[in-house]
This record gives structure tokens, C-alpha cells and sequence, in this order.
């Protein structure tokens, strides 16, 4: 079986495909590598540099290769940036994402993973949030991921697409010593703090600190990325395997939250740097907590978080950092 995993040079799409590599699946990746890396591309993988918004690069892929289901992770990725140009991520994450799936059906392939997000629920009613919990995106990033999962469904409804969306809360840590998280420019908290710690920046900048939360810092569930990918393969596997059924839709975390004040307790433990903090105001659409209850993925398809403690996922991603001092350009 093949499958085309559209982003697979970025941080989550390019562990995935080293998964399914591992798992026995052909793999193709499509990636414009404007901000994914070809070195973070599993060797055994067949790299195909296009654009999404590019019909004609997909049809050309399409009708060189048999596709019998994507994995779709392109996207720009940054809440805090869509709030400066909403512009961008309606373009790149809901406008080519209708491009890819008006080409999966010209060719015939109706089987797809979603890369979706927790920021769908913006802030939440309760804690944790579970999967039929009203979704409201306080930030342009959670809304262009939004408008993509209702459009999934009614290809569902009126041309049997058959999909899994993926509601990931924070993803972090390291794969291997080899895969790591690397963004330009780099804003997720765990690769910051880590660069303080590396000498490459003075301070982390902590955004808000009157949050109704325990220390007045948000609340975030962190999720490792392998424990993210395994979960990929669980939902292509109820796709390939199930009946053909209703759409499958999880949320994806630990279902335990740590303010970012104690994500650099736990740093500064790891790394032996006393990482210094500057304390800024909020940024826009950041809600105070997002903590995901994954009882439903665990329940139907038997997924267990195998790395879900906090000082784990920060030591691996700390054991790639400081050999990847430079990101994918070491």
C-alpha cells in the first residue's frame, strides 16, 4: 500500500512517514520545503517537491504513482501568526487543502488522515475536552483547521470520502536522535527553552501571566510525537480495515496539563541551565487551558500514550537539540 503524506518533510509528517516506512507502507512525500527540511525526510521515502496550490503538481503525482491514501499534514502551523495574516492560513491550510481533495477524487483515492488541531475548541466549558465539545477557534489558525474538517465531512456525506481527523494538542519531544523539531522561526515553548539552555538566546519570553490558572501561565497537554504517529497509523488501519462507517475524529493528548511555568521547572531540571524568563503580555487567541481527554481513540482503536511523562519528552527533545544545535542546517 502506498501512501502520499503531503508535509512529510515537517516535524510531525516526517516521523509519520518514517512509521509507516517501519510498518511495511510505500511511502510518497509532497512538500514545497518552504518549511520543512529534505534532510528530515526518511531515506526510504520517495520525495516529490510541489505546492499544494499547485493542481497541476498534484495531478502529475497522482497520475505517476498509485495513491491509495494520504496522510495530510501541510499546513502553516503558528496561532499567533494567523492573528497578524489570517490571510496566509485560509490560503495554505483551508484553500489548498480543498486543491488536494478535489485531486484525491479525480484519482480515485477516498481514504485520508487528517492533521487537525485542539485550537478547534478555543476556550473550552470544561476540562478535559472531549471530541463532541463545541468547537469555537479564538485565533485564525484553529478556524482555517475548522473549516477544513466540515468540509471533510460533507465529501463524506456526498462522495463517501472516508477520513480520520486527528485533534493534536501540543506535540513535542524528539523521535530519535535523528528527528527532531526544528521551525524557522521557532516559537513552540519546548525548542525555546531548549535554545536558552544551548546559549543560542538569552531569555524565553513567557506571554501572559494572568491567566486563571494555578501560576497565571497557560495550561497545555504535551504530547509526544512518536506516541502521535503511532496513533496515525492506528486510524489508516481502521480505515483500510473497518467498515465503512462513520467518520473517525480523536483528540490526542496525555489528559494531564503543565503550565508553562512548570515546562521550564522541568527544562532547567533536564538541561542543568538556569534558563532565565522575561514575562510578556498575552498574546492573542491563546486560551488560558487545553487539556484533551483521549478516551474514545484509546477505547475504539486501542491507542496508549507510551511516553506521556513530561520530563521524558523534554530529555528527548533535549538529546536531539544538542546535537542538532542548528536545527536540520548542523
Amino acid at each position: 500500500m502506498r501512501v502520499l503524506v503531503t508535509g512529510g518533510a515537517g516535524y510531525i509528517g516526517s516521523v509519520v512517514a518514517g512509521e509507516l516506512l517501519q510498518a511495511g507502507y510505500a511511502v510518497v512525500v509532497f512538500d514545497n520545503l518552504s518549511r520543512g527540511y529534505r534532510q528530515a525526510v526518511p531515506k526510504n521515502a520517495d520525495l516529490v517537491v510541489g505546492d499544494l496550490a499547485d493542481r497541476a503538481d498534484l495531478d502529475r503525482l497522482f497520475r505517476s504513482q498509485t495513491i491509495d491514501a494520504v496522510m495530510h499534514f501541510a499546513a502553516l502551523i503558528e496561532a499567533g501568526e494567523s492573528m497578524k495574516t489570517p490571510e496566509s492560513f485560509f490560503r495554505n491550510n483551508t484553500a489548498n487543502a480543498l486543491t488536494l481533495l478535489e485531486a484525491m477524487l479525480a484519482a480515485g483515492v477516498k481514504r485520508l488522515v487528517f492533521s487537525s488541531t485542539a485550537a478547534l475548541f478555543g476556550n473550552p466549558e470544561r476540562t478535559p475536552i472531549e471530541e463532541d465539545d463545541p468547537v469555537r477557534p479564538t485565533n485564525a489558525y484553529g478556524e482555517s483547521k475548522l473549516l477544513v474538517e466540515r468540509m471533510l465531512a460533507w465529501f463524506h456525506q456526498i462522495h463517501r470520502l472516508r477520513y480520520a481527523s486527528l485533534r493534536y494538542f501540543n506535540a513535542a519531544g524528539a523521535a530519535s536522535p535523528d528527528q527532531g523539531e526544528a521551525h524557522q522561526p521557532e516559537t513552540h515553548l519546548i525548542p525555546r527553552i531548549l535554545q536558552v539552555a544551548l546559549g543560542r538566546a538569552e531569555h524565553v519570553n513567557i506571554f501572559g501571566t494572568d491567566y486563571p490558572t494555578p501560576d497565571g501561565t497557560c495550561v497545555r497537554d504535551y504530547i509526544h510525537v512518536s506516541d502521535l504517529a503511532r496513533a496515525h497509523l492506528l486510524a489508516l488501519h481502521a480505515l483500510e480495515n473497518g467498515p465503512n462507517s462513520d467518520p473517525l475524529i480523536y483528540n490526542l493528548g496525555n489528559g494531564q496539563g503543565f503550565s508553562v511555568r512548570q515546562v521550564v521547572d522541568v527544562a532547567r531540571e533536564v538541561t542543568g541551565h538556569p534558563i532565565p524568563v522575561i514575562e510578556s503580555p498575552r498574546r492573542v487567541g491563546d486560551p488560558a487551558v487545553l487539556i484533551a481527554s483521549s478516551e474514545k481513540i484509546r477505547r475504539d482503536l486501542g491507542w496508549q500514550p507510551r511516553f506521556p511523562d513530561l520530563k521524558t519528552i523534554v530529555q528527548s527533545a533535549w538529546q536531539w537539540h544538542r546535537t542538532h544545535p542548528d536545527g536540520y542546517a548542523a
